[in-house]
């Protein structure tokens, strides 16, 4: 059975989505991938409508099973974090609206994930979640690459590999079990 997960990547000039579908093996699937944006001359309820209509409209199309949102951290821009902050409201909103549960994860959290450390540039994220979906071309801009790696990057968290093979009756494989024993560590610090 796969899962869907939904990822966003908040900001109101740019706005990431991504959905994707995670196998109980992890094999993980580009479903869609785009970037809503919006105009810095617009007022900002112009622009939070935009973004709403955008990911009510894949939300509705999609119907992931959750919503991997981009935590808001604090940075020294402070308007950049109050955009980013409003438009993840407008998306936490939307999920919850039909009721479709909502994750949060930090940048750090994802660049962990997907490429083993969690200082890695975008550059790094964008490569590996090329390589992990098995697609030909990298996504563009860093939006949409970060928007498939915190949906990959949720699935994994949960542990999509680990617990999905064990309920269908499958093995894991030893570089899942190592995976998911220092997930287990993680969540008990």
């Amino acid at each position: 059975m796969t899962y869907r997960v939904m990822g966003v990547d908040p900001g109101l000039t740019r706005c990431g989505l991504a959905v994707v579908d995670i196998e109980p093996n992890r094999r993980s699937t580009l479903v869609a991938v785009g970037v809503v944006g919006t105009e810095a001359g617009r007022s900002l309820d112009e622009r939070l409508l935009v973004i709403s209509e955008a990911v009510d409209s894949w939300l509705d199309l999609h119907q992931p099973q959750v919503l991997a949102v981009e935590r808001v951290f604090s940075q020294l821009n402070v308007s950049t974090v109050m955009g980013t902050a409003q438009a993840s409201g407008v998306v936490i909103v939307s999920a919850a609206r039909r009721g479709i549960p909502v994750a949060l994860h930090t940048p750090t959290e994802v660049k962990a994930a997907v490429t083993g450390n969690g200082q890695a540039d975008k550059a790094a994220v964008t490569k590996m979640v090329t390589k992990i979906l098995r697609l030909e071309t990298a996504p563009r801009p860093a939006d949409a690459a970060d928007a498939l790696a915190l949906a990959i990057t949720h699935a994994w968290r949960r542990g999509v590999g680990a617990q999905g093979a064990a309920a269908a009756g499958g093995s894991i494989t030893p570089a899942q079990r190592i995976w998911a024993e220092a997930e287990a560590r993680a969540r008990r610090r």
